[in-house]
């Protein structure tokens, strides 16, 4: 399974989508391939973060993860239970058919990850919680 939310030093890591800023929400464009992180890539990005510039995939650490649960991915369950979607329609996305978030969350998933990144410069209270691993959906109020 992979992760759609890995950063750029885990091993096997790949460049899935290059987010946009340029509008009030930064927006994911994915693209056709994911392409393995290399230092080349990272360096596209400079001097930013990479992070900042671009989405990375990579297989899922599943219990090295502090977002695993020892069955689901708890962070993808609070994308889903916190998160209103961004799109009506199922984006484009090459790493679908092996996403443990498609496929332990389905569609609900697909409709929140165009607009989620790795580093958010003033995060709302919902948007911490969704990042934070202890915090249960049931335990917020509003964003």
């Amino acid at each position: 399974m992979l992760c759609p939310s890995v950063w750029p030093d885990m091993p096997g890591a790949q460049v899935f989508g290059v987010i946009d800023r340029s509008g009030e929400k930064p927006v994911l464009t994915p693209l056709q391939k994911p392409v393995p992180v290399t230092p080349e890539i990272l360096e596209l990005a400079a001097p930013a973060d990479p992070a900042l510039v671009f989405r990375f995939t990579g297989t899922c650490a599943e219990s090295k993860c502090q977002h695993f649960d020892g069955h689901d991915c708890t962070l993808a369950t609070r994308v889903v239970q916190l998160l209103p979607p961004v799109t009506d329609d199922l984006p484009i996305c090459s790493i679908r058919p092996d996403c443990r978030w498609w496929a332990q969350e389905g569609r609900a998933a697909c409709m929140r990850c165009p607009e989620l990144v790795s580093h958010v410069y003033e995060p709302t209270i919902t948007i911490a919680a969704v990042a934070d691993p202890p915090t249960h959906a049931s335990a917020i109020v509003s964003g």
